[in-house]
């Protein structure tokens, strides 16, 4: 969705969470010990990152190679919600978001965009769903890519992720005071995607 709205802006993108993916990714390659705060902290203040837009799609580079499918493996996803618990890393990743927002704007997606990494950004959505319906789209993103998935699984993976993040100490999830909090259960992608121009509007 972020995608969408920044290419009808024509502004830049963020996707924060892909930033968490990245270093989870990059833990796995380099076999670096999940717990180990500190060495996860380093390679989150190294990262090599690029989202390069071409016309319908975004690619995310790591270190010039193309790792848009390889991020959004389930395990990586998993991992990435356990480094992104860890302060040291949100540290390290927190001037690096920052520096994104370039004119003539950004469209920064992630759980603590509009509390902790820009709190006074203009416009401010929390946009949510609950935990099935992001999970059949998720399952039907899959199942597209002939991926094979089980559907409870999925469910139970976002429920403790949603737990994860509401109740860590560091940038918990939670919607800003000043936030429009829009719920798209029951909503198309349209319908989600003129919500939010209009409120930008």
């Amino acid at each position: 969705m972020s995608q969408l709205v920044a290419r009808h802006l024509k502004y830049h993108l963020l996707d924060s969470g892909a930033l968490y993916r990245l270093v989870a990714l990059s833990a796995h390659k380099l076999n670096s010990n999940l717990k180990d705060e500190d060495a996860i902290a380093d390679i989150a203040s190294s990262l090599q990152v690029k989202f390069d837009v071409d016309g319908e799609s975004t690619r995310i580079l790591l270190a010039g190679e193309d790792v848009t499918q390889a991020i959004r493996d389930e395990s990586v996803s998993m991992s990435a919600s356990v480094v992104a618990t860890y302060p040291n890393v949100r540290t390290a990743l927190l001037q690096r978001q920052r520096d994104f927002a370039q004119a003539p704007g950004l469209v920064a997606d992630g759980r603590d965009m509009g509390t902790t990494v820009f709190p006074n950004a203009h416009v401010k959505i929390f946009l949510t769903a609950s935990a099935e319906a992001r999970a059949e789209r998720r399952y039907k993103q899959l199942v597209q890519k002939g991926i094979e998935v089980d559907m409870a699984e999925l469910v139970r993976d976002i429920k403790a992720r949603d737990d994860r993040d509401t109740q860590r100490e560091t940038s918990p999830l939670k919607p800003a005071a000043d936030a429009l909090v829009l719920d798209s259960t029951l909503m198309t992608i349209d319908q989600v995607l003129n919500a939010i121009l209009n409120t930008v509007r």
